[in-house]
Parts: structure tokens; sequence; C-alpha cells
């Protein structure tokens, strides 16, 4: 894979002159953003994925559905149903995509509604009654035909944006002169023990605008893991197969080996549909750890049911109550 991607670098400079073209029409306003009179908060990135959207959208709609209707919007990746879809008690990954079908299952005061067309979510999320008075949009910090009020753009300790290039051989999706319409820019997965010098150079080479405040974050593990009908401590966990179909697992790994636990790791890739040759290969481990998005992914599988649980994650940002104020001034 790699190999094939430093052979498709000749193809870098026309999708960079492809996306850098089209961001600058919609910045002049040839092309045409389309902006709301409510709160619109856009969670994003550059890069093609595995920043932590999920998490950060989680902790938006924690801080702020007691105070507000919440609705959140995504297009519901790899879902096998088209249009406007709220969800319901009938919704399951297949109709509306693993992450949407995560909050759903987690948060039973909020809208969850998944449309490829973002307008048009957003004018079926507000005919409701009630109407949601904040709409997350989940991933949708390059669809340009909406105007977000406000816009929170995620990226990688590991894989900064500032150090990249963009599709094919790198992994942006567009120049990473986009940064620009973020107000909120969040380095996440960060080492527990990151020093403020090391903040330091990193917001240098991110190089924020005046208008842009740099947060950084790190993934916190929970010491409980959940199946559906309990839960138990991680360290009961004696022997298990951890099975992960996330963009990177790394994290994951590093911390229950720290934890000096019995497993083996079956690693899919991003998004992973299972088939049925992978669901016959899981039927013959005795106990399955997985993380949240997958365990929505497997929930079906009823073989599986009684041996599978999910470590849950929150995301812990370095400066909460600065952050927080941001949100609910715009919010506000």
């Amino acid at each position: 894979m790699k190999i094939l991607r430093i052979l498709l670098f000749p193809i870098v400079p026309i999708y960079f002159l492809v996306t850098w073209t089209r961001n600058r029409l919609y910045d002049s306003g040839i092309k045409s953003s389309k902006t709301y009179d409510f709160p619109l908060i856009c969670v994003g990135n550059l890069s093609t994925g595995g920043t932590g959207k999920t998490p950060m959208i989680e902790y938006l709609i924690r801080l702020l559905s007691e105070k507000k209707k919440i609705a959140t919007l995504s297009r519901g990746y790899k879902r096998i149903t088209k249009g406007f879809l709220l969800a319901d008690e009938d919704a399951n990954v297949d109709t509306v995509g693993d992450e949407p079908f995560q909050f759903y299952k987690k948060f039973k005061n909020i809208y969850v509604a998944v449309d490829e067309n973002r307008q048009h979510g957003i004018t079926e999320l507000r005919n409701l009654n009630p109407k949601p008075e904040v709409i997350l949009l989940d991933d949708a910090y390059q669809h340009r035909k909406v105007k977000p009020g406000f816009n929170i753009l995620l990226t990688s300790y590991g894989k900064l944006y500032s150090k990249d290039i963009v599709l094919p051989t790198g992994n942006l999706r567009e120049p990473k002169s986009g940064a620009k319409r973020a107000d909120i820019i969040v380095v996440t997965k960060c080492p527990d023990d990151l020093s403020e010098e090391k903040k330091t150079s990193i917001v240098r080479q991110i190089a924020p605008k005046n208008h842009q405040n740099v947060f950084f974050s790190n993934i916190k593990y929970s010491d409980k893991v959940i199946s559906e009908s309990s839960e138990k401590t991680l360290q009961d966990m004696v022997s298990f197969t951890l099975v992960t179909g996330i963009a990177n697992a790394k994290p994951l790994v590093e911390f229950l080996k720290s934890k000096t636990l019995d497993f083996e790791h079956l690693e899919y890739g991003d998004h992973y549909n299972f088939t049925i040759k992978d669901i016959e290969l899981l039927e013959q481990k005795d106990l399955i750890l997985t993380t949240e998005k997958d365990y929505m992914r497997l929930l079906d599988v009823e073989s599986l049911r009684s041996k599978l649980l999910y470590l849950p994650i929150e995301i812990v940002l370095d400066k909460p109550s600065e952050f927080n104020s941001l949100i609910l001034e715009f919010v506000n």
C-alpha cells in the first residue's frame, strides 16, 4: 500500500489543485454556502480519519443536551439506505451507520439523523416538533454547501495535518490551508504526560490564526467493560480476543498491554463490514473485547452476544473550562 501511494505521487498536484480551487470558489462566494440563524457546530478533520470525531461529538452532546434540544447529523457512512433518516427503535448499523447508531443507543434525549445532503438533512430536522435548537454536524468539514457557525477541527497527535500532504500519497482530503476555517483546533490522542514545551512546539507547527484556539486532548479508557446485560472490571478479563475495525487501534492496544492483560488482536479496516467467514472465526473465540463502534456492528449477531463486550472511552481536554465556555458562548 505504501509503495502504491508513492507511485501515485504524480496525482498529488492534480488533487491539490482541484480541492484548492474548490475551496477558493466557496471562499470567494462564487460557489454559495448556506448559512443558518441557529447554532450549527461542525466536527471534522482534514485527514481521512482516525482523529476521534465520535468521542468529540459525544463530549458536545454531554455538554449541551441538558440545556438544549440537540440533534446530530451524519451522512451515515456505509449504510444501505439513502436520503434523510431519523433513527428510531427500528434503526441499526445497516440503516444509519455505525457511529450514528452508537449515538442513538447511548443518548435517548437527542435526535440522531443521517442524510448525505446536509442542507436537506438540516431542513428535515428543523421541521420536527420540537425542533432541535443545536445541530452537531459529524464529519462535515469538507461539506462546503453548508456554512456552520462554529467549526471544530481535529488533528491526531501522531499525524498532524501540518506535517501531511493531500491524497493519494498523503492523508489530507484538502490542502492544509483549509484549517483556516476552524474556530477551534484540537490535537487529539495525545500522551497523558504531554509537556507544556511539546504543546508549544506543536502550536508553532500548526501556526493557528489569531481567531483560533488550540486545545490538546487524550483518550480516557474506562476501567470497566460492558456487555448487553452486565459489566465487569477490565482486570477481570483474564484472557480474551481484541477485535478492532477502526482507523488506528494502536493506542488501545498499547493501553491494554500496559495493564498486562493476556489477549490476541484481530485487526480489521475502519468501518469494516464483517463477513460470514469473519463471524465463523469469532464464534470460535471464548471472549471478545471490542471498541464501542465495532460492538454496534456485531451486536446483531446472535451467536456472539453472550461473549461480546466493549471498552468505553471519553476524551479529556487540557483546558476543559475554556473549551466549554467557547462552545456555550456560541450556542447561547
